[in-house]
């Protein structure tokens, strides 16, 4: 943490300014007087601890939530809106909403009477919006009793994908990079080439000035989980199946948005999901009940794989850690070690489990920071404690060690837990200590409450930082597959032979869409002549941006990774339903059929978001490419040989659905928890893991083809 010995430039909108020594300082109570927490020449614990000794009960229970919050922009009916339309005051009702687990009252209100001084930004405005949104909410908690402010915390906001609640709630206003398995595979691309991950650096300092400028000071990013469960479905937020590049991932990713050290221009990280979410139950995700297992099968899977990239967060010093929704399985997993020690397993979500918080996080990994919850555990994903209620579920998770619980204004449960004695009073202090210490640190008490909208507008549009994110998305670009070497398709390869560019999705809406912004975006290159007749084309340039499942409820059956449509699934239960990953199959079929048959060449690239099974697809192409939410300019950039391929896969495909396949008791024949690239040290005699295509590639973890012929660049 930075300590700071020269007068800050200090601004107040509703308290005074006191001088003491011939120094500036707010006076946040306005008592007149320089209390310890006023003091910013005193390190931010003793700022923090001061503070808590002046704080009502009320004031240490509203400091330990935070909850999505809307702008006052978002608010369709204005009349509920203050401080000329900036903050929403529209009351929620319980259950109205996603986010109403409890009544939702206005901005003014939650902050002046229910004492809450974290919220979750979702909305999506411009830069300077934001920065006058995040003003107005300071000015709000100056004018409280002792003028605490408040932090924004928000989910990533630079990476070019479609919207899903909870991970990517924004994208498109900051400066836009490919998606996380993305930046990996270029990353990898690059340390592949004799270079290292300095693209990840990259990416993090220039989103930290973003956020920085635009104040917003808390990123609840990234995720250090390794994949090792295909089926997993927040695969696409991770960076892939490698313990040791995700572990210098995260690193890196908090050294660029945090800095050496906590202070006045940091954005504070939340490295989310501890142990690691990615050794699922056959997929099935904690945000419903039948994903509410991690599986341990393999010995020292954990310390091995999931383990890993959280010791680099702490060493790296996260600022604090978010634990997952899923609880460890006795039945389904082996006694795992840490350091030597066995691990016992207590079947409650990792919010609630103490020895998971306590003697690995804080005493094995050494972490320092505070423990904050994800969304909801208190009410919907409260796995393995769903027979307390809900402030006994308060009570045992704040107990065994987290600091904050996320998403939720339940002020009445917490206080209660806190009345009927079950949380200490030592205990609610250590959390506000720990909490207001990072705020403290973050310079928001003194010339960091209040930014610059001008600044943020400024910071956001600078061209360099546009410019580094589109070379990301050409190096992300993945050749898998290139027969005959029909990549690069060059000017003279083509000899103004006519292209057909098409783009196919689960969604009929959105595959008309995208096919008319893949087509401006080729016509922008000028190296392609295109035809909206694939009969007439001598090549087809096909994208495919297949989906799978729902991110808050089970499919009947497992998650479906085959490229497919009104394929027939058996339920878990035994009945049948139809499942699509991709609309438009058979038509795919007849434009790859029809082109191929004249002797001309079909390039499809498939959007890696999940470990697709590429069985239906890959034999329809002369050239396959992987792009991660990887902007089409960027593709055909590569394809035209603009650009030289870099990226690799930063995960392997599975073979085929036999090499994922499940038993009647649940077992699935490759490892739930252990990376790709290992599986097959598991499994039965004749199977093999990764995907072989007809050229004899296998796409395992690190593949990527580049072209023959050094290109003139």
């Amino acid at each position: 943490m930075e300590m700071r010995m020269k007068q800050p430039l200090l601004e107040v909108r509703s308290k005074t300014i006191i001088e003491v020594d011939g120094l500036k300082f707010k006076d946040l109570n306005g008592n007149g007087k320089l209390d310890p927490y006023k003091d910013w020449r005193l390190s931010p614990k003793e700022r923090a601890e001061n503070l808590v000794s002046l704080m009502n009960v009320d004031e240490k229970v509203g400091m330990m939530l935070i909850n999505t919050r809307q702008m006052g922009l978002s608010q369709k009916d204005k009349s509920k809106t203050s401080h000329d339309g900036v903050l929403d005051e529209g009351i929620v009702e319980k259950g109205e909403s996603i986010f109403a687990i409890t009544k939702v009252m206005g901005t003014t209100y939650t902050i002046e009477n229910m004492h809450l001084r974290h919220f979750i930004l979702r909305d999506n405005w411009s830069p300077a919006q934001m920065a006058e949104w995040v003003n107005t909410m300071n000015e709000v908690c100056e004018g409280t009793r002792l003028g605490i402010p408040c932090l924004i915390a928000s989910n990533s906001r630079n990476e070019n994908t479609e919207f899903i609640f909870g991970m990517n709630d924004a994208a498109g206003i900051f400066s836009t990079w490919p998606g996380t398995l993305g930046l990996a595979a270029a990353a990898k691309g690059d340390i592949k080439n004799g270079g290292d991950a300095s693209l990840i650096s990259q990416f993090a300092q220039i989103a930290h000035d973003e956020w920085d400028a635009t104040g917003l000071r808390k990123g609840y990013m990234y995720m250090a989980d390794t994949v090792t469960d295909p089926r997993w479905q927040r695969t696409y937020g991770t960076f892939g199946e490698d313990p040791i590049f995700i572990a210098d991932a995260i690193g890196r990713i908090i050294d660029g948005f945090q800095g050496e050290s906590l202070g006045s221009h940091s954005i504070a990280m939340t490295t989310k999901h501890f142990p690691g979410g990615g050794a699922r139950e056959n997929g099935f995700d904690p945000h419903y009940e039948e994903g509410k297992w991690n599986l341990y099968p393999t010995p020292g899977s954990l310390e091995k794989y999931h383990l890993p990239p959280f010791q680099a967060a702490v060493d790296h010093g996260t600022s604090s850690i978010m634990p997952y929704y899923s609880m460890p399985s006795i039945k389904k997993s082996v006694v795992q070690e840490f350091e030597g020690e066995d691990i016992p397993y207590e079947e409650v979500g990792f919010t609630f489990n103490h020895y998971f918080l306590n003697h690995i996080l804080r005493e094995k990994l050494g972490f320092k920071g505070y423990i904050n919850s994800d969304s909801g555990i208190t009410s919907k994903m409260s796995w393995g404690v769903e027979a307390l209620s809900e402030a006994e579920r308060f009570a045992k998770a704040i107990n065994a060690g987290t600091d904050m619980v996320a998403d939720t204004n339940d002020i009445e449960n917490l206080k209660a837990a806190i009345n009927n004695g079950w949380i200490s009073e030592q205990r609610i202090d250590q959390a506000n200590v720990r909490l207001l210490t990072e705020m403290f640190a973050l310079g928001l008490f003194d010339d960091r409450t209040y930014v610059s909208a001008d600044l943020a507008k400024a910071t956001v549009s600078q061209s360099a930082h546009w410019d580094a994110a589109y070379q990301a998305h050409k190096k992300s670009v993945t050749v898998l597959k290139n027969q005959n070497q029909t990549l690069p398709l060059t000017v003279e390869k083509l000899e103004s032979k006519l292209v057909y560019v098409e783009v196919f999705h689960k969604d009929t809406e959105r595959a008309v869409a995208y096919t008319a912004k893949a087509k401006k975006e080729c016509q922008e290159l000028g190296q392609f002549t295109l035809t909206d007749n694939y009969e007439e084309a001598e090549a087809a340039i096909l994208f495919l941006h297949p989906k799978s499942g729902a991110y808050f409820s089970a499919t009947p059956g497992l998650l479906e990774l085959e490229i497919c449509e009104n394929k027939t699934e058996t339920a878990l239960d035994g009945s049948s339903y139809q499942e699509t990953t991709l609309t438009g199959m058979n038509h795919l079929r007849e434009v790859t059929e029809n082109i191929r048959s004249r002797g001309g060449k079909v390039i499809i690239s498939v959007n890696v978001t999940l470990p697709w099974i590429l069985g239906n697809v890959e034999p329809l192409a002369d050239a396959l490419i992987a792009g991660y939410d990887t902007f089409y300019k960027a593709q055909f950039e590569v394809m035209s040989g603009n650009s030289r391929p870099v990226g690799v896969l930063p995960l392997t495909l599975p073979a085929s659905e036999a090499v994922i396949a499940v038993d009647t008791n649940g077992n699935c024949v490759s490892r739930n928890d252990v990376s790709g690239y290992d599986k097959d040290n598991y499994m039965p005699e004749g199977l093999s893991y990764a995907y072989k295509d007809s050229d004899g590639n296998f796409y395992k973890l690190g593949h990527g083809l580049t072209y023959e012929n050094k290109l003139n660049l």
